[in-house]
């Protein structure tokens, strides 16, 4: 029996191009679109403009299935984190921020992360594969569906950030249709400026998307010099900061109101005293930046610990003084293990039996 197409990652085009393959006209995957994203539907039988006999084709040739939902906790902060399951041996978490006039999903795009990032949680785990455009999408998906619709009008989740499990740009295939899916009108339809991809550094794909997405973009910098960021953050050592700041500013070029976010996990005397503030804001130099200061959120064995609030905000004053727009996050959802750096899911690691991944990813 032939299996089934998952619908739910599936682009415009990509939804036409099956249409088309089905001997159907194009516009029907406008009308699935707005059924699976907007309406949150996942059952054929209740698309009232779908003629009969296509719905039995569809039920029997395509499927809309998300992730499936293991846990669910709720901080005391208002905080949600859910652990989704992607397959028998992996699962995923996604964390949604409730704040004053927006609310923030994080959303994870790989089982694991094969980066090794020191101060990290979700690295410990190691890495184990990439998850589909329908596994990151169905994240959005998910919380839609369990958060409802703000009586107001407005969105629930007017900001979605691909911070959570994983490196986006090891994924890049997957995690662009995630995100077109994202801003398309017919589907989610958020502005580019408020979908953030969130990358380590991996310059090559990081060029790559400047080709084919305007989304905003965020990069974990964690250090002011290549000798600290190469142990903090190993794929420094594949690509040094110079080269990623240039990668960056090619990024937001052709948009001068654009700025690049650096996040900079502050490490009880590791990279936050006053003089590695100045080298940060002398790196920067005039590139158009903000810097998001992150107290580091402790987990068991984690070897660090966080800069006390004085030290953070010597270390924002300086930044400022040199006309760095820098905000302090503050920390959310640290008593159910939602926080930043605090992701872990459950993985079956076969980082070692991959020792090529990013090469190859690159």
């Amino acid at each position: 029996m032939q299996e089934r197409v998952n619908l739910l990652g599936m682009t415009r085009s990509e939804l036409e191009d099956f249409f088309v393959s089905l001997g159907e006209k194009r516009f029907r995957a406008q009308q699935i679109l707005k059924w699976i994203h907007q309406f949150g539907v996942d059952d054929f039988s209740v698309m009232s403009n779908i003629g009969k006999q296509l719905r039995a084709t569809l039920q029997q040739r395509a499927r809309i299935t998300p992730p499936r939902v293991l846990e669910e906790h709720t901080s005391g902060d208002g905080t949600r984190k859910w652990l989704l399951q992607v397959d028998e041996g992996n699962s995923v978490e996604m964390v949604f921020i409730p704040e004053e006039g927006r609310g923030t999903l994080c959303v994870s795009s790989q089982a694991g992360c094969a980066l090794e990032c020191s101060f990290c949680s979700t690295a410990r785990q190691g890495f184990n594969r990439n998850l589909s455009a329908a596994e990151i999408v169905g994240q959005l998906w998910l919380a839609r569906r369990a958060l409802g619709c703000d009586p107001r009008g407005g969105r629930v989740i007017s900001n979605v950030v691909l911070m959570g499990m994983g490196e986006p740009l090891l994924n890049f295939d997957n995690v662009v249709a995630a995100m077109e899916l994202m801003t398309e009108d017919l589907a989610y339809g958020l502005s580019r400026r408020r979908v953030t991809l969130s990358t380590a550094g991996v310059v090559p794909a990081l060029r790559r998307l400047r080709e084919v997405s305007s989304v905003s973009l965020a990069v974990s910098l964690h250090a002011p010099d290549d000798e600290l960021r190469n142990r903090l953050v190993p794929l420094n050592r594949k690509y040094p900061i110079a080269e990623l700041l240039d990668a960056c500013r090619d990024y937001i070029s052709r948009d001068s109101k654009r700025a690049v976010t650096f996040e900079y996990v502050m490490l009880r005397g590791v990279n936050d005293s006053p003089g590695q503030a100045r080298r940060l804001a002398s790196l920067l130099g005039d590139l158009p930046a903000k810097v998001n200061l992150i107290p580091f959120n402790p987990y068991p064995g984690s070897g660090y610990s966080s800069s006390p609030p004085q030290a953070i905000e010597r270390f924002a004053a300086v930044l400022q003084e040199r006309g760095i727009v820098t905000i302090t996050r503050r920390t959310r959802g640290s008593d159910i293990g939602a926080a930043c750096g605090q992701l872990v899911g459950r993985i079956r690691d076969r980082t070692r039996r991959n020792p090529q991944i990013i090469r190859e990813a690159c």
